[in-house]
């Protein structure tokens, strides 16, 4: 199996901005930004979704959500941000390789979808 694009990045096979990176995760400039800060944070190993996590993948999650708080303290994001997964194609998810997007630097509203 090839490798997916976001193992391709955190690799270094394909160039990005790179923001974050250590021994579990990378996390890189989105380049089709929803906010003044939009980063995505990715576990350097392929998992294609969330619910593909399992236990002995506790500390490559908590580093996802750790990464995401050093980051927003770096980018001033005192007042808030938003982190999410989206999983799934209902969720929105566009490449299969889980991804945290690190959302702020905008006051936000809720809700962030349509309503049904």
């Amino acid at each position: 199996m090839e490798p997916c694009l976001f193992c391709r990045i955190a690799g270094g096979e394909i160039p990005s901005e790179k923001v974050y990176e250590d021994e579990f995760v990378y996390a890189f400039e989105d380049i089709n930004p929803q906010a003044p800060v939009h980063v995505l944070i990715v576990p350097k190993r392929h998992i294609a979704r969330v619910e593909d996590l399992c236990h002995s993948d506790a500390e490559t999650a908590g580093r996802l959500l750790t990464a995401a708080a050093v980051i927003a303290k770096q980018r001033g994001l005192t007042n808030g941000f938003r982190a999410v997964f989206n999983n799934g194609a209902d969720g929105g998810q566009e490449v299969e390789h889980i991804h945290l997007h690190l959302i702020g630097g905008v006051k936000m509203g809720w809700p962030p979808f349509p309503s049904v």
